[in-house]
Order: C-alpha cells, then structure tokens, then sequence
C-alpha cells in the first residue's frame, strides 16, 4: 500500500485542496483493492495492492463524458503472430506498470483522500485529480490516448482496420505494436529498433519488459522450432473444476450432430441455475480465442440466453465434457513463405427449428495458419440454399 502512495504521489496523480473549494461538486470516494498476481503455472508471482475510485458514482456530463477505449481485436493478434513466424522476427511482451495514472483527465474530478494514508496536516482537504486513477470511467480512453499519441510522435501509424495496431515502416525496419490496454506486444524486423523503442516509451511510463512472448490474455505461448503454439489450457482447466465437471466422463464431441436445440425443448431453468448457465457460455465465449473447433457448438447455446431450458444447459456441459477430453488443443502457427489468404465458408438452410434462419461460419487462413474465424446465426430467413 506504501508502494501504491508513493508512486501516486511521484506521478502527481493528484493535488490536495480545500473542501471549500469542492463545494457543490460531486466528490467521489475511493478504496484499496488487494489481488495475488499468479504466474501461468499457479506459483505466486507478486502481491498488489491498488488505490481505486468508486467511479459508480461519477456523473455522465459533470465529471466524465467519453469512456470507451479500444482494445485490439483477437484476429488482429493471431495475424501478427503469423507473420512475425513466418518472416522469422521476435515477439517481446511488455507491461506498464499503474498504468491508467498516466493518462490525463480532461474533466474536473475530486475524491477523497485515501483511506489510511490522509495527509495529517490537511485531514479536511480533498483531492484533485490531475491524471486517471484505476475505477474512473475515463480512465481506460485517457490512457490509451496518452499512449497513442507518444507512439505517433515516435512515427507510428495506427492501422485503419484496428486502431489498436501501431505500425512504424520506414528506412527498411518494420515494427507491430499490438496494445491491449495495458498488455503489449512488440515484434520488429531489428532487435535493435525493438530496444530503441523500450528506451524512449520508458522514458515517460513505467514499464516492464516480460521478455520473450509467453502468457497472453490468459492465452499461453509455446515456441518449439518453427512452430508457435497457442492455448488455453490453464483457462480451461479452471473454467472445468469452476463449473463442477472435474470427475465427469469426458466427450468424444462438443455437439451431437442428430440433435436439434429449440426454445421449447426442456423445462425452464430456475434463476440460479439460468445465472450459473449464462457464465458458464460466456467463459466458453472467451475459451473460442484459440479454439475454433467448439466455436459453432457456443455460437449454438448462445441463442438461448434469455431462456435457457434443461436441454440447453446439457448442451452447454456436454461442451465442457468435450475440453476436458482435449485441454491441450489449440491454435498452431507454422513457418511459411506463402501469404496467400484463403477463406472456407459454409451454411445450412433453416437450420433453426424456432425461426428458420441459418446459421453461417467462415475460416481465413494466411498461408497455412489459421487467423480467423467465425459462426454466427443470420438476421434474415434465407429462401433457399443458395441464398443462404
């Protein structure tokens, strides 16, 4: 907690004033948050502690307006893994530590003095905030704006396709910055661009370099030669033991092929076990990153989220009966010269029982590795299979 006030205090985060002054103003309250972070492999990797802002009580148009922040998109990721294999280069992961106090707030905000660590002098006085803190609304844009900004002014483009994806091309030195908030993945055609680059974002953030790509979102990574290696298996042995299906007898498929799901099929659920059902399929949403053998069988209990009957719940464990036969699949990438892009889809015709609508899916490949793919329902009703 010391640690936490001190590096607010260094970053100037905030500056002390009178309550006076934030008369009539929405001054919101603030709490500590504990967390163990974990390794990959469950060893503890440190303790944290982590001053947030109780930002459920800002006030859109008084003391916030913009919130959303973007964050790169998981085909955008696999895209730059494919070429950064194929083309032989080297993935660094990087950390910002605290990083949502370097972005800075644009909007008045005043919060009171953190619990245990008032200044003794001016027990009576609030804070003004000068830089986000982690819980205000605007914090995530506020720091990815300062962020971008320092990487265009290094002579980086954001991609038009994903705005999270900062590209620098000039003088025969390629480097990808990918930026999930405050994860971020560095490949380039020079090590020694890749080592400039550290040296100037460390020169304005906090950061930490994690070296060699290795744990991801939740995602693992494995280099074995000319091969790169994705999965999820921690994810998914957690999301099997959370949901009770340790012990169960695992299945040889996520879906039976004869059966059909429909809203009418089974007795409703009860409101705990319709709670339990719709964290479960969305735990599965995420597991889809690097699976796309079970992405159609999720897509197919998504459907009934505002509904979900006992069949459905079946479904949905008999897909976690499926992970736990295959905990160790996931999303290979080779080395290959080719970039040609290829793209496989597919449809049935009225495939659903309730509304005759189908359902579609696609796959596209660059060269040999797969680097996106999709099922989904469509809105309209096909009239034949052509159409469709």
């Amino acid at each position: 907690m010391e640690e936490e006030c001190m590096a607010l205090h260094k970053n100037k985060t905030w500056h002390l004033v009178s309550a006076h002054q934030g008369k009539g103003k929405n001054v919101i309250d603030c709490k500590w948050v504990f967390r163990v972070k974990k390794k990959s492999d469950e060893t503890i990797d440190r303790y944290k502690a982590r001053l947030v802002a109780k930002g459920f009580k800002q006030r859109y148009g008084l003391d916030y307006e913009d919130t959303f922040s973007p964050v790169v998109k998981a085909a955008t990721i696999r895209l730059v893994l494919s070429i950064a294999m194929s083309t032989g280069w080297s993935l660094r992961q990087l950390d910002v530590q605290n990083a949502f106090l370097h972005g800075v707030l644009e909007e008045e905000v005043f919060m009171q003095q953190p619990p245990g660590f008032e200044d003794k002098s001016k027990p009576l006085h609030i804070c003004k905030l000068d830089k986000a803190l982690y819980g205000l609304k605007q914090a995530p844009r506020a720091w990815y704006s300062r962020l971008s900004s320092k990487l265009q002014a290094l002579g980086f483009a954001p991609s038009k396709s994903d705005t999270s994806l900062f590209i620098y091309n000039k003088s025969n030195t390629s480097i990808f910055v990918l930026i999930y908030v405050d994860d971020i993945i560095v490949t380039s055609s020079s090590d020694e661009a890749v080592t400039g680059l550290l040296k100037d974002l460390n020169s304005e953030f906090a950061l930490k370099d994690l070296g060699d790509l290795h744990y991801f979102l939740g995602i693992e990574v494995k280099r074995a030669g000319n091969d790169l290696y994705l999965t999820q298996e921690k994810y998914a042995t957690d999301l099997v033991a959370k949901s009770g299906l340790k012990g169960c007898k695992p299945a040889l498929t996520p879906l039976s092929s004869s059966e059909k799901l429909s809203l009418s099929e089974g007795e409703l659920l009860n409101q705990e076990d319709s709670t339990r059902y719709r964290s479960m399929v969305g735990a599965l949403q995420y597991l889809t990153l690097t699976r796309p053998d079970i992405s159609f069988a999720v897509n197919k209990v998504c459907q009934f989220l505002h509904a979900p009957t006992t069949v459905h719940l079946t479904a949905a464990k008999r897909i976690l009966r499926y992970i736990k036969n295959t905990f160790n699949v996931g999303l290979t990438f080779t080395k290959s010269p080719s970039t040609l892009v290829s793209a496989f889809s597919d449809s049935d015709w009225a495939g659903c029982l309730d509304d005759r609508r189908l359902t579609g899916g696609f796959a596209v490949f660059l060269g040999p590795n797969l680097i996106s793919w999709c099922a989904k329902k469509q809105a309209t009703v096909s009239r034949s299979s052509t159409e469709a």
